[in-house]
């Protein structure tokens, strides 16, 4: 799963303030702006634009690799390549944190734990299933 920065714009704000988050967002949307921000931090190109980009321009040559985990993620998907497919992920992942946390603090033992992780989890996996039939 990728992870990363995420932009939140808040309700409540005046008309010249959203104008201004309308700006900026258009700004990042760029597709020159995505792929000089690739090409400098790294991380993935948000576009295909992006990526087009950065190789057209001979990046991808004059610094070999860099190209890997993008072409990773534009590889045709298989059965075994999709990653985590998993209802309410984040809420099992948070559960999982607090079960883990009652074993380093002394709480709970490594096998009380992981049960209760269990069941939390099949709860949240239940609920996802009931929500999306």
């Amino acid at each position: 799963a990728i992870g990363g920065a995420s932009l939140w714009i808040m309700a409540g704000k005046k008309a010249e303030e959203y104008k201004g988050v309308a700006d900026f967002l258009n700004f990042l949307n760029d597709t020159k702006v995505q792929a000089a921000s690739h090409q400098r931090t790294g991380y993935l190109p948000v576009t295909m634009g992006a990526y087009k980009l950065t190789e057209a321009s001979g990046f991808y040559e004059k610094n070999p690799g860099t190209d890997v985990a993008v072409t990773q993620m534009i590889r045709k998907a298989t059965d075994k390549s999709r990653g985590i497919r998993l209802g309410n992920f984040v809420q099992v992942r948070a559960i999982i944190d607090e079960e883990t946390e009652q074993i380093w603090s002394g709480k709970k033992t490594p096998k009380e734990a992981l049960d209760t992780a269990v069941t939390r989890g099949n709860e949240q996996l239940a609920r996802f299933a009931r929500a999306n039939r």
